[in-house]
This record gives structure tokens, sequence and C-alpha cells, in this order.
């Protein structure tokens, strides 16, 4: 694709963004700055949702200016990092896996994960069901029409408590786009470059929104501060050099600047009780700029903020041993064979499985009173089983290298980011002897609380109950069962083995750390992507949409999420507000 930009920012902005993400061709030409531009919306925020919202809203023919407050090399946000997983539901992939799923079935498993018992889940519980209904339905077609193409396996991430009426997937609703992250957000990203080429969208980046002009109750605009010019790439912190500031006033603003999970001050004020106490030390898997401060800023101006307290936080963090941003984590993506134990060496019990049900899971990790934990597991494991969350780490999909992807399946070795971690990474211990690993282990943490001989008994044990094609271990059970689904057993679950013996070495411990990800609470708005005031009436002239609005209503997800669903609740809360800006 050729796109024409107008001359204003350094060359460098360009090249960068052609080559990290989206391979475009540029040709660079002088067009005269417009002496004015009225838009009928202002957008803060430049990520999927925003992206999206743009699309909405500049195809009927109406003006948007783009506010962000970082870089063009920026450009879509977090969206760009993940792994690019879709929540879809009887899907053409699900139905060729020999998957049955429905809006039922999907409705049940959602409700049951939810949980929903607030006065203020009205509206969250609004848009969880028209979002079930849109992944049941519009939402293939949506994203098959944008040019987004998805992976043919489909992935069965939070797998649940064990209880049909309660949290996690009864089925494989994981759709990874071809291309992660950098494939969801190309195509919107083109249509925001195709609408500023046709006068309709116009974006200014280091702009940073302060506060928003009210007038008789009704938002009529935005104030900030212009940033100074930062040339860094993609993710790193750029400055907060204040050059001037700006004033625009306007009839609609949305705001879809995400969530706080790079702001830990602002993490630990809303951890709840519930999870235990707010873990001194964890890596953040969100770049600076989620700093969740237009939340409050939303507040400020009359905005309803709910469900502070449910958040989205991962148990396998790792500390990245090639950083871009501050206090870099990587999650890892566990298949359901490693051994988990806590800092003391006791193992994790069921449903507290590696991929099955995350915030069960850091609640019985704050209880031992120790923020990580240990993954004890094989080679053979790793390979089969080891993903990193991330569209940097995983090259093969994020590059749609056919050939680099096949040698993850049936290659000898994990995916190269994942050999890379076990080389470098700080919280990587590999030995071929577990009273050495232990060692280590004990090394590493600084402390002597792990026991060579109870570690030693609890492998040994579990590796006895794989003497017989039946057992009473329900992780050996359930990796028996997952693997009768083809992609589990083809790309996700390594064949039942024995830890211990030699064969199948060498032996690996990993340290898991706690990583700070989703906010699933945030401005309440109807499902016009309004946002609404404490009293529940609307407050006119202002929307939100994406993680700063719990991805639709103040927190669709309840207490808890059933996976990708992120990305989608982006696409379609931005859907929403876009639309109906649109049609005003």
């Amino acid at each position: 694709m050729t796109i024409l930009l107008q001359i204003g920012l350094p060359v460098s902005n360009y090249l960068s963004l052609r080559n990290k993400t989206l391979n475009f061709s540029f040709i660079f030409v002088y067009m005269p700055i417009e002496e004015e531009f009225k838009p009928d919306a202002i957008i803060i925020g430049s990520g999927l949702a925003g992206l999206v919202a743009a699309m909405e809203i500049t195809s009927a023919g109406k003006k948007v200016l783009l506010l962000d407050q970082e870089t063009e090399q920026n450009l879509g946000g977090q969206a760009f990092w993940s792994f690019g997983g879709l929540f879809l539901i009887n899907s053409p992939q699900q139905r060729k896996m020999g998957i049955k799923d429905s809006y039922e079935l999907a409705l049940q498993d959602w409700m049951g994960t939810a949980a929903f018992d607030r006065k203020d889940d009205y509206w969250p519980k609004q848009w969880a069901e028209a979002y079930l209904k849109f992944a049941a339905g519009e939402k293939y077609e949506y994203i098959s029409k944008m040019g987004i193409k998805l992976m043919f396996m489909v992935g069965w991430a939070e797998r649940g408590d064990g209880a049909a009426s309660g949290h996690g997937n009864s089925v494989p609703r994981f759709h990874v786009s071809w291309g992660t992250g950098t494939g969801v957000i190309k195509p919107f990203v083109e249509k925001a470059y195709e609408a500023k080429e046709k006068g309709l969208l116009r974006m200014k980046f280091r702009h940073r929104v302060t506060a928003l002009i009210s007038v008789d109750g009704k938002v009529t605009g935005v104030t900030g501060d212009v940033l100074e010019n930062d040339d860094k790439e993609r993710g790193f912190a750029t400055n907060r050099n204040v050059v001037s500031q700006f004033e625009y006033k306007v009839a609609h603003v949305v705001i879809a600047t995400g969530g706080i999970g790079a702001n830990h001050e602002l993490v630990r004020q809303s951890w709840p009780e519930r999870l235990g106490k707010a873990p001194e030390n964890m890596v953040c898997g969100v770049p600076a700029y989620v700093d969740g401060k237009m939340i409050g800023i939303a507040e400020s101006a009359g905005s309803s903020i709910i469900n502070r307290d449910r958040m989205w936080h991962y148990t396998e963090g790792l500390q990245n041993w090639n950083p871009i941003w501050p206090n870099h984590g990587i999650r890892i993506l566990p298949g359901p064979s490693s051994m988990w134990f806590d800092a003391k060496g006791n193992r994790l019990p069921a449903p507290f499985l590696p991929g099955f049900d995350t915030l069960g899971t850091l609640k019985h990790i704050q209880e031992t009173g120790y923020a990580y934990s240990w993954f004890i597991l094989t080679q053979k494991i790793i390979k089969k089983e080891f993903a990193l969350s991330g569209s940097e780490q995983n090259p093969d999909i994020t590059n749609k290298d056919y050939v680099l992807f096949l040698k993850r399946i049936f290659g000898k070795k994990a995916p190269g980011p994942v050999e890379a971690f076990k080389e470098n990474g700080k919280d990587f211990i590999v030995s071929n002897d577990l009273e050495d690993l232990v060692q280590k282990m004990n090394e590493l943490a600084g402390d002597d609380l792990l026991d060579h001989q109870k570690i030693k008994s609890l492998i040994e044990a579990r590796d006895r109950e794989l003497d017989n094609k039946f057992s009473k271990d329900t992780q050996i059970n359930y990796i028996r069962s997952t693997r009768k689904y083809l992609g589990d057993k083809l790309g996700r679950v390594a064949k039942p083995h024995k830890i211990l013996a030699p064969e199948n070495g060498p032996l690996i411990a990993v340290r898991l750390n706690i990583l700070t990800r989703k906010t699933l609470g945030g401005i309440e708005t109807n499902l016009n992507g309004q946002v609404l005031k404490p009293d529940g009436t609307v407050l006119e002239g202002l929307y939100a949409a994406g993680e700063v609005a719990g991805f639709g209503g103040g927190g669709m997800h309840g207490y808890r999420a059933l996976e990708g669903t992120f990305l989608g609740g982006c696409i379609f809360s931005g859907m929403k507000a876009g639309k109906y800006i649109a049609n005003l």
C-alpha cells in the first residue's frame, strides 16, 4: 500500500513505523497545512479502540481529530504488543477442528466467569450479552472484511475451575491473528491514513489531555499539554517535557486511552482484599504510557467510575532479559504439564494448574505470603508447551513465516525467543540434577525455603501416576484428556512423561512473578458508548471505549475474563461509540 504523507514530522518517525510495524510504502510529498480543521469528534488515544472509532466516524464522512500523548511510532497502542488473540464463538476454525460451540455455551461460561453481583453491574452485563452476540455473529465477518486472518488452530485459554457452570472456557475459543497484534491493528492504521489523505482525520501526537472542558453539564472540548518530541523507538518510555498548551472545542469527545497497568501505585490503590495483599514487587506487562490518568480526568468532569477493584494480572510473569519499557515483564502462555510449586515448595492444588484459573491462582499465591512461585518442567514440556505473550516474542506468527512456524510445531527445540529466555533470562534455571536445580532455585530467591527431598517426593509421586492409563492425579488426568483435542495434541500439550526420567531432561525451573496487565473496571457507559454520570444519566458529549471503559460499560468481564476478549472488546466498544457518533 502506498500512502502520501504530509511533511512535518521527522523522516525517522515514518521509517520506524514502516520497519517495525506495517511494511507500508511511503511517498513524501509537500501538502500545505489546512488553515482550518473543524472536527466533529475528538478521540483521545490512538490505540485499537480509538482507531476503530475513528474509522467508523470518518467512514460516514465526518471529521476526527486524534490526540495522543505518545509519538507516531506508537500508533496502535498496546495492541501492537499483543499475541493477537480474538475470542470467537462457533467460528469456521472451531468447526474445522471439531469444536462444537454456541452462544448458549459461551453465555454459560461468561456468566460463570464474570459472577456479576453488584448494582453497578447493570451496564457491564448488558455489554457482556451484546459482545457475546457480536462474537457469535457479526465479529467474524467484520474482522474478515478488514483483512484480519486467523490461524487454523484454536487455542484453549483459561480452562477454568473444573465446574461446568463455573469459571473458564468449556471449549477452545482463542483465535490467534496471523500477524499477532500487528496483524490486528494494521488494517485500522491503514484506514486512519486513508482518512487523513481524504482530509477527514488529523492526528496530533505528543498532545496530552489534562482536562475536559464542560459547559452547562456538557463536555465541549479538551485542554492539555504539548510535549516535546521524542525519537525513541516504539514502546520505550518517552519524555514528559511540556513545550506549550492546547485547547480544542468539539461536540463529541471519545476517551480511548487504556487502563492502569503501568501505574503500579494506582494498581496497589485499587487492589482488592479478596486477592490478598498487593505485591510489593511486580513486573509490568504494558508500556509506561498505560498510566490510567484519563480515568481520573473523566471522573473530575463528572463521569461515573465503577468496579475499580476488578483487574486482570498474571501469575506467570518473567523479567524481560531484553527490556523495552521500564520493568518490562513477559507472560508465559503455559500448557498444562509443568508442575507448579509455591515459594515454600508446596505443589499448587487443582484447579490452580497452568492455564486454568488466573485470578484463583493469584489469590492462592498471595495467601502464601510470597509474590512468586515456581514451575518445574522438562525440555520436552518447554518445547511443546511454552509460548510467550507478545508480538515481538513470536516472530514466526508476527512475520507470517510459515517455515519458522512449522519449526515451532515439529522442531526439536522450543521457539527461538523461549530458548533465548532459557539461556539469558534471570528467572530460568537449567540442570540435569534435581538437587542442584533446587539449590540454584534457593540461591536465585535469596532464601532457603525449598527442600530438595520434599520436592523430589512430590515429583516422584506425580511420576508414579503415569504407570497406569488411569490415575487419581487431576493434572495427569487433564493432560490425557486434553490431548483428545487435535489442536492441543499437535501444538500445545506434550505427551505425558516422567519428569525425573533422564531421557526427558534437562530439568528446568522457572521463577514466576506477578505481572500487571489489564483493567476490568473503568468509565461506566451505555451501549452507545456514552459516558454516564453517577446518577445514571448521560454525560452529554463524552464517550469511552476500550480498556478505559472496562472494555465496555465499566466492566463487561465482571470479576474475571475468558481471554481473547480484550482486543475484541476494543474493537466492539470502539465500533459502538464510533457508529453512534457517525449516525448523529
